[in-house]
């Protein structure tokens, strides 16, 4: 066997489930999640994401892209319906392989070593960049939050500075809408040679990853139980939101003809979709907690699955209430459904003190919901690289379990550092797209492993099955391929951007990973 026929032989390398359910059996890991667990963990990451960020841009569109209108309502259920086919996919893989790393283990199984880099790698950009989405639109809804006690608080701290709460792609980008002179809205670093670098920190979105860093160290049932507590104030907040404003809504903002339902017609609804399918990760998260669940064969296809249809339903209520009491091009991007309700004190001055107190809350809600999200994700990523150090894709000295706490305290700290560093200087919209990318692929992945252990694994158990097997997965494949074929058609930046990410995971496993397996493999020998 020849150098290159060897090199090819260790790309396709794939571990057995059995060698996987071994590794995961013999976890460290501490086991205390049960499906209620599970499930909050999905919808505190979906929700979040959906109804008080995204939502607002998938309706009116962006600089990237045309909106879908009052059609966001067809946007969400495409979106579910993709979501659906892979969720069913997950549901069968994590119940026949319970092992922490999600979409990456399962790869692991199916597809060799090297996709298996690959995709742990674009795991990483969908949620490790998704994290940073999430804490810039935290900090917005913190700085509005914050507004509220201007009678309270000093000024300093009510007003605080534009480059103290904002990256400084986002300050170049404020100066030049409003035609600031940027040496007076940033202080700059003298370097020698003349040098001048910019100095723009987010300040409260550093603090929040911070804080929760050092809350999943302490371990992740203690997450779940702030996780839960979040989940309930935003899902009370929400439901109160669609009860209350079902009262006002008026059909005739949902278009009296077709032009008027979708005005940017297919074109909008798919871009609604693309954008909308960002929410989506929740259940992608829950199976990266596939080694911290007492009976994850069970508990993991009822959670996902469970997620799924319930925050489907949350999204088309809350969509149909917002569309109908808000014109679609009046509807505000950055705070939706608190605009919604103080849209409607406009109209009904008898009810302002009402609708001003809960548009309150709708804040406060938003401030839960993005809280739990970045929990979440924070959780994926550190579990998808402890699984990936576990594998010698990266150094193992990462891999260490806290003594007391049972929890990867050291990959959790650089998870953390990382959405930390990348939160000076990413940009909150093109980080969404991107993420999206790594979902798509993620999912597309699943469907095409699920076919690939049908046949390689025919008689392995399997506590779910994906009904209509093949055809099911083929569909989830196919719309996936369509939104992200959509998007490279459009030329979008972040599609770009999602190449050179292959690119440069194509070398750190060139440079880095491969050889560190073979270590690996010689020192068992």
């Amino acid at each position: 066997m020849n150098k290159l026929q060897l090199i090819f032989k260790n790309l396709i390398k794939c571990k057995t489930p059995q060698e996987l359910i071994d590794e995961g059996t013999n976890s460290e890991l501490k086991k205390t999640l049960n499906a209620f667990d599970l499930i909050i963990l999905g919808i505190g990451a979906v929700v979040g994401t959906g109804i008080f960020t995204i939502i607002g841009s998938a309706i009116v569109g962006s600089q990237d892209g045309a909106g879908a209108g009052t059609a966001i309502v067809i946007s969400m259920l495409l979106a579910a319906i993709a979501s659906v086919f892979s969720a069913l996919s997950y549901s069968e893989i994590a119940s026949m392989i319970p092992v922490a790393g999600s979409a990456y283990t399962y790869t692991y199984a199916t597809m060799g070593e090297f996709m298996a880099w690959m995709v742990g790698w674009i795991l990483m950009l969908e949620y490790a960049i998704g994290n940073i989405t999430v804490a810039s639109a935290w900090t917005g809804y913190f700085v509005q939050f914050l507004k509220g006690f201007k009678h309270i608080l000093p000024a300093f701290v009510v007003n605080c500075p534009l480059w103290l709460r904002n990256d400084y792609r986002t300050m170049y980008e404020l100066c030049d809408k409003y035609g600031w002179n940027v040496h007076d809205k940033m202080p700059f670093l003298n370097l020698p040679f003349g040098i001048e670098i910019p100095f723009a920190i987010n300040v409260p979105a550093i603090a929040i990853v911070f804080v929760l860093t050092l809350l999943l160290i302490k371990g992740v049932k203690e997450s779940t139980k702030v996780a839960t507590i979040m989940v309930g104030v935003n899902m009370f907040i929400i439901l109160s939101f669609i009860v209350v404003g079902s009262f006002y809504v008026q059909p005739e903002n949902w278009g009296t003809s077709m032009a008027s339902f979708a005005p940017n017609g297919i074109e909008g609804i798919f871009t609604g979709a693309f954008v909308i399918f960002f929410a989506y990760i929740g259940f992608d998260a829950i199976s990266t907690a596939a080694e911290e669940t007492k009976n994850p064969q069970k508990d993991l296809p009822i959670a996902i699955m469970g997620t799924l249809l319930i925050c489907t339903i949350l999204y088309v209520c809350a969509a149909l209430v917002l569309t109908g009491v808000v014109p679609f091009d009046s509807i505000d991007t950055q705070a939706p459904l608190a605009h919604a309700m103080r849209y409607i004190g406009r109209f009904h001055t008898g009810m302002i003190q009402f609708i001003n107190f809960h548009a309150g809350l709708i804040s406060v809600g938003a401030l839960c919901a993005l809280t739990s999200v970045l929990l979440i994700y924070q959780l994926g990523t550190t579990r998808i690289l402890w699984a990936m150090s576990r594998d010698s894709f990266l150094p193992k000295s990462l891999n260490k379990i806290h003594p007391k706490f049972k929890t990867p305290h050291v990959m959790t700290w650089l998870s953390g550092l990382v959405v930390i560093i990348c939160a000076l200087f990413m940009d909150l919209n093109l980080s969404a797209e991107l993420c999206n990318f790594g979902t798509f692929t993620s999912f597309i992945i699943i469907c095409i492993a699920v076919l690939i252990l049908r046949k390689t694994e025919p008689n392995r158990p399997r506590p779910f099955k994906v009904p209509f097997c093949p055809y099911f997965p083929i569909f989830g494949i196919l719309i996936c391929l369509a939104l992200m074929y959509y998007r490279f058609s459009a030329k979008a930046t972040s599609a770009l951007y999602f190449i050179v990410w292959l690119i440069i995971g194509i070398i750190i496993y060139a440079g880095y990973s491969y050889n560190s397996k073979r270590r690996e493999e010689s020192e068992q020998i």
